[in-house]
């Protein structure tokens, strides 16, 4: 048994250690907004925040997450920063197919969380491990730097 809190509720889960984290969200406790996209942890689109910190959920066992502070795509607009880049991303329109937003949100999140006021370089450093088949890297971008003003 592996005790989880998930969007500041307690789960205990009954899966192996090695179980990935993406797997224990959507399989054992229903939070669908974290997508599987590579399973490699190459393009970003299951990423959460583990204390606060991006991580790609799709290669983190759930024997990492234990005991710690895990937020999705579920709660991330609780926070001011969280609710300042989804109305953004709402605001500039950015998703095209969407599959990889949740991702891209909470890795901006995270960004504005440790940067306030990120130049350019800090943006590309930030998302560069978030991948958008669609091409939004502009919108979202514009978004980021939107979200500032409101944060």
């Amino acid at each position: 048994m592996t005790r989880l809190n998930i969007n500041g509720k307690a789960y205990d889960v009954d899966l192996p250690g090695d179980t990935p984290l993406l797997w224990a969200l959507r399989d054992t406790l229903g939070l669908t907004g974290t997508k599987f996209g590579c399973g490699m942890a190459l393009c970003g689109a299951c990423t959460v925040h583990i204390g606060g910190q991006p991580a790609r959920a799709c290669t983190t066992p759930i024997s990492a997450a234990a005991n710690k502070k895990v937020t999705t795509i579920e709660a991330v607009g609780q926070t001011k920063t969280g609710k300042a880049v989804q109305a953004a991303w709402v605001d500039l329109g950015v998703p095209q197919c969407g599959y990889c937003q949740a991702g891209q949100i909470m890795s901006a999140t995270a960004l504005l969380s440790r940067t306030p006021n990120p130049n350019d370089s800090d943006i590309d450093a930030a998302m560069a491990g978030n991948i958008c088949r669609c091409g939004t890297y502009i919108r979202i971008r514009q978004a980021i730097k939107n979200a500032v003003k409101s944060v």
